[in-house]
């Protein structure tokens, strides 16, 4: 379990490549001579730790890295479109000195493409994990909420802001997130790691880590124009969508098609921690598509 009575989730949340891979690399067939740094980008309210399951199933030759927690630095705030949170995750690759094979959920995904797109000297290669891209038509209907102030209907803003941010105890949180539609899918392993590494300590319990403020203002500044960004980036890239993913029936895939190669893997929107190892071994099959492996 997450926790007891009294008992609070870590703290620590730089937990490292050497930490999180404890478990090995479930046999999963690359070169194993072969060292790639690796960056990941985690999904709106989910902070990077909490894929502790996904990373601990990738292959060790995959150097781990990651922004921790998108839009709580002052450098760099979350405004429209996400120019300065796609900054970020280039001011992180940069720092490694190395150029990196970008790996991100979600938010993370658009991110890495964004990243890839502005330098693609700083990625070997891009992989989206249930990001699909926007149609031009679909992106001038997202313009066209946020002139009328519709887009909290459009996305899950409005969901967001209204979110309980605090609980009694890990267990109650467990508890709590397992009656809930979109964690009920989860592995619990990772289910318990979303209450270890996505909650801190709080005066009453423990509080959510990523603050829902936040997340609330990343939903509603989604960029609009990810077909042009994808259509502009020279990075090998690859789209990993969930087979029952609602955000990608929605969407729809053909976008993507022009631009990236496309691969599916059971579970929905969430399906890095649903099926964490399935999830693992579709990243290192399109790395190695990609040529990046």
């Amino acid at each position: 379990m997450a926790g007891g009575q009294g008992e609070h989730p870590r703290q620590d949340e730089g937990d490292r490549h050497e930490r999180l891979q404890e478990s090995g690399d479930v046999g999963l067939e690359v070169d194993r001579k072969m060292r790639v740094a690796l960056q990941f980008s985690h999904a709106n309210g989910f902070p990077a730790p909490c894929y502790r399951a996904l990373f601990a199933a990738l292959p060790k030759q995959l150097a781990l890295g990651y922004v921790p927690r998108y839009g709580h630095d002052p450098a760099f705030p979350v405004t429209e479109g996400w120019p300065l949170l796609a900054a970020q995750l280039i001011a992180a690759v940069e720092a490694r000195g190395e150029p990196v094979l970008a790996v991100g959920h979600s938010l993370g995904g658009y991110l890495s493409l964004m990243a890839a797109a502005r330098r693609p000297d700083l990625f070997r290669g891009v992989i989206l994990l249930d990001a699909p891209i926007m149609s031009r038509f679909q992106g001038s209907a997202v313009v066209f909420a946020k002139r009328v102030g519709f887009i909290d209907r459009v996305t899950l803003a409005a969901t967001t802001r209204g979110r309980r941010r605090v609980w009694p105890t890990a267990a109650a949180a467990v508890a709590h997130f397992r009656s809930k539609a979109p964690f009920r899918r989860f592995d619990p392993h990772c289910l318990e790691d979303y209450v270890n590494f996505g909650m801190t300590p709080h005066p009453d319990g423990i509080a959510l880590r990523f603050d829902p403020e936040v997340e609330y203002r990343i939903y509603r500044t989604i960029p609009h124009d990810m077909a042009r960004i994808a259509r502009q980036s020279s990075v090998p890239g690859g789209l990993i969508a969930g087979a029952d993913s609602a955000l990608a029936r929605q969407i729809g895939l053909g976008p993507a098609r022009r631009h990236l190669r496309i691969a599916s893997v059971a579970g929905s929107h969430l399906f890095p921690f649903e099926h964490p190892a399935e999830a693992a071994a579709a990243i290192v099959t399109m790395a190695q598509d990609l040529g990046v492996l």
